[in-house]
């Protein structure tokens, strides 16, 4: 992969490693990068399923689309909602809420912790994890301007992102992580940037959109796994 890597527009069911009509279960998929993610591997022609706590009034409706309503805590919902899955993508968010900047956040890495043994054992190897600049060995390419109110406003969650992040690296899966830079809900543009080597992770800003075609992209690439891109442009 170049570094940077910039993405166009691909060929439609023509990226490599892309396997049509795979069934991808998308966690925290009724909102944010979640739901872009699911509405973008339907758009590719796979089979979705999407969990999250209210998944089942999503006001999505599809013929290859599954909702299923359970808790990224509890094994026996994540063992239903991944049984039969060919991957799983984990894009979990918090609330933009007081307890963002009081803590404690432990969101990430619990349900991770709950994740990573039911794939395991349920011999599910593909995993596509989005955490966010600022996570994990990211942490040290935020700029000097940045690191304190970064810290104040976003220190918890990242600080539990960047315990996700080693529970993912510890497992034997065949994992991605992917670290978007500041969120928009701009529509998807081409080309966009792929950040994948550290001396070139810096933030930015990036779409929803673009994080989920770059997911959908990749999600059967074998180049991309253990891999951790920084999305920002």
């Amino acid at each position: 992969m170049g570094d940077p890597r910039v993405f166009g527009p691909p060929a439609r069911h023509a990226m490599r490693g892309c396997r049509v009509m795979s069934r991808v279960c998308v966690m925290g998929g009724s909102r944010g990068i979640g739901l872009a993610t699911v509405k973008a591997l339907l758009e590719r022609g796979h089979e979705v399923t999407a969990f999250s706590r209210s998944a089942e009034r999503l006001d999505l409706h599809h013929d290859r689309l599954t909702c299923v309503s359970g808790d990224a805590h509890n094994r026996g919902d994540v063992e239903r909602a991944v049984s039969g899955q060919d991957a799983v993508v984990q894009a979990l968010g918090v609330a933009l809420n007081l307890k963002l900047l009081t803590g404690p956040i432990t969101l990430f890495s619990q349900a991770t912790q709950v994740l990573v043994p039911v794939l395991e054992d349920a011999g599910v190897k593909r995993l596509v994890a989005v955490t966010g600049f600022g996570a994990g060995d990211s942490a040290r390419a935020i700029s000097s301007l940045q690191r304190v109110p970064f810290r104040i406003v976003f220190g918890h969650a990242y600080a539990d992102k960047s315990r996700q992040e080693a529970i993912i690296k510890a497992s034997s899966l065949d994992w991605t992580i992917v670290r978007p830079g500041v969120l928009t809900n701009q529509p998807l543009r081409k080309p966009y940037r792929i950040r994948m080597v550290p001396s070139d992770w810096r933030n930015g800003i990036i779409s929803r959109a673009a994080v989920a075609d770059y997911i959908a992209n990749v999600l059967f690439d074998p180049a991309a796994r253990h891999s951790e891109p920084v999305l920002a442009n």
